[in-house]
């Protein structure tokens, strides 16, 4: 659920109590082991942790007005959510807290990059503090970089294929219409 909150005050003021209170946590352990070159802020709705402009004037690829997103912390319909981009960009991260989130015993629900929990109880705060705290903003930046020229490349090695592809569908198009023509 996206809110129209401008601030992360705002926003923290509209969720119900215990929401709050797990919210609040969460982003206490985020700000006490963020790189300082990242800021907190409001993003898609979301309380947003990203490399602002002055840093990587670039922003974010899919709207480069957007500074580049790091990390955000969400309250959605029926769970609250951490999504954690750094671990979705680099499968070494991502592979380091799956291991000490496992040394946890806590059940672990994740998507490629959203951490899903219904309650505090549900996560091991050290674990996601050690998360947020291993990845600076420099080195964010480049994983991003990193997989955007992957993705290029791939798109590019792609590119006759998939024009080749589609130059063929027409020609079998206009085959199968002349055999029924003929029939």
């Amino acid at each position: 659920m996206q809110s129209k909150a401008t601030t992360v005050k705002q926003y923290l003021a509209e969720l119900p109590e215990d929401r709050r209170t797990a919210i609040s946590a969460v982003r206490k352990v985020i700000l006490d082991n963020l790189d300082s070159d990242f800021e907190e802020g409001m993003q898609y709705g979301m309380i947003g942790y990203y490399v602002p402009h002055s840093i990587y004037p670039a922003g974010y690829h899919c709207d480069p007005k957007q500074p580049l997103p790091f990390a955000c912390l969400a309250s959605q319909k029926n769970y609250m959510s951490l999504y954690a981009m750094s671990l979705y960009g680099d499968a070494s991260q991502e592979k380091q807290f799956k291991d000490d989130w496992a040394k946890t015993g806590k059940k672990l629900d994740m998507g490629k990059s959203c951490i899903r929990f219904k309650k505090l109880e549900d996560l091991p705060l050290d674990v996601i503090g050690q998360a947020i705290g291993r990845v600076k903003a420099s080195k964010y930046i480049e994983i991003v970089e990193a997989t955007l020229q992957i993705s290029k490349s791939a798109t590019k090695k792609k590119a006759p294929a998939i024009k080749k592809a589609v130059a063929k569908k027409p020609a079998k198009a206009a085959a199968k219409k002349a055999a029924k023509k003929s029939r």
